[in-house]
């Protein structure tokens, strides 16, 4: 069975990450996504290595590991926008699609004649997707932004690291891009929203994402807690400001555990459990909020009681029982977890390489698939193809816009 987005075509203008992350999902539902990159260079991030994906000798080729996260199931054809026969293309293939993503900054598309205005008039339904670090307007609008400064001025950082006071106290920066992959992800879901009012009316959009904007909107209840208390929540370093237990415990093994105790009944039965029932109606723990004021005095009680046992035997010991506790694992540890082998979460793809290692897409529809059909593609490999299928240019044309640098 196709997936759920089977018909529709993207055409992607965008580089490096929120924007490929957004079509990916695109393409991982469906879509056809054709991916315009410039010739003899291509996405930015094709050239961000070391790692670079070995062929079957075991050798490195010329293909990014970072590139390779978030460019499966595309066609690529190369065009330079640049000069005005690459423009023409670009509006050409715009026409017949039904998509559109590009992460220029704001302004840089309309000298080229592709923008949303000129584009949306040559096809009423396309869904224009503009991804930018600030947005199409604000004094920020035309300056480009990168993931690290979004997460220092969208308040991320200053909510991430060690408490003042503490040795290697300060702002950390989170070690994935995450103020590009969650635009990206919003991206498919105003996508999808245009989609569907599109169906209803045949009306394409312009939508308008900005890094920031999503930042600050993924603050989400460290926004609350300062919009109700007017105070700025601070870096509480491996703990949750708002629950507790909530938090790594040393164990007897020198590992550690996260015990995650989400409610009353909860601590009563990690209580019992540990032979600690007196602890559960302690009137200074007996509910969260009085957990959260008390902290100082639980932590060191359960430090000392969860240095009893090694990491697993808490692990058996506690979920067996409905309280939610879990290692701190590595990424090689992740991928070799049982719960996430048995979600199939690493996925593999043949290319002229070889096997394509992937990240599967954490989506799981009942009726419709997801579709891993194509290995992330080398640059240009599609580019005749596409010229041809879509467009009908036959090899006299396209050998003349080769001659001409455009291809």
């Amino acid at each position: 069975m196709a997936g759920p987005l089977a018909g529709l075509r993207v055409l992607d203008l965008s580089r490096v990450m929120a924007g490929p992350w957004c079509t990916q999902n695109l393409a991982d539902m469906g879509a056809e996504v054709i991916k315009i990159e410039r010739p003899g260079l291509g996405d930015d991030t094709r050239h961000w290595g070391p790692p670079w994906l070995a062929d079957r000798e075991g050798q490195p080729t010329q293909e990014s590991a970072y590139y390779l996260s978030a460019n499966r199931g595309k066609h690529s054809v190369t065009v330079d926008i640049g000069k005005p026969e690459g423009q023409a293309l670009v509006r050409e293939l715009a026409a017949r699609s039904d998509i559109l993503v590009e992460n220029f900054k704001s302004g840089g598309l309309a000298r080229k004649g592709l923008d949303y205005d000129t584009l949306g008039t040559l096809n009423p339904g396309l869904i224009y997707c503009s991804i930018t670090g600030f947005g199409q307007t604000g004094p920020m609008a035309r300056m480009a932004g990168y993931d690290y400064l979004v997460q220092a001025q969208g308040g991320l950082m200053s909510i991430t690291g060690v408490p003042d006071g503490e040795p290697g106290a300060g702002p950390q920066r989170v070690g994935m891009a995450v103020a590009d992959l969650t635009t990206g992800m919003n991206a498919t879901i105003a996508i999808l929203g245009a989609l569907h009012h599109r169906s209803r009316t045949g009306e394409g959009q312009h939508i308008d994402m900005a890094l920031l904007d999503v930042q600050v909107s993924w603050l989400a209840n460290q926004a609350l807690n300062y919009f109700c208390s007017g105070t700025p929540p601070t870096r509480t370093g491996d703990y949750h400001p708002n629950l507790v237990p909530y938090q790594p415990f040393p164990t007897a093994d020198g590992e550690k555990v996260i015990i995650a105790i989400g409610n009353d009944s909860q601590f009563e039965r990690f209580c019992t459990a540990i032979g600690r029932p007196e602890l559960a109606v302690d009137p200074r723990f007996v509910t969260n909020p009085q957990r959260v004021k008390h902290r100082p005095e639980l932590i060191p009680i359960m430090v000392e009681t969860t240095l009893s046992k090694a990491k697993d035997e808490w692990m058996e010991l506690l979920q067996g029982i409905g309280v939610p506790c879990g290692p701190i694992q590595n990424i090689a540890q992740v991928f070799d977890d049982p719960q996430v082998k048995a979600r199939g979460m690493k996925v593999e793809l043949e290319s002229e390489h070889g096997p394509v290692p992937g990240v599967a897409n954490p989506i799981k529809f009942s009726k419709t698939r997801l579709e891993y059909r194509k290995a992330p593609p080398r640059l240009g490999e599609d580019t005749n193809a596409v010229l041809q299928r879509l467009l009908g240019k036959d090899a006299m044309e396209i050998a003349a816009l080769r001659d001409k640098g455009v291809l």
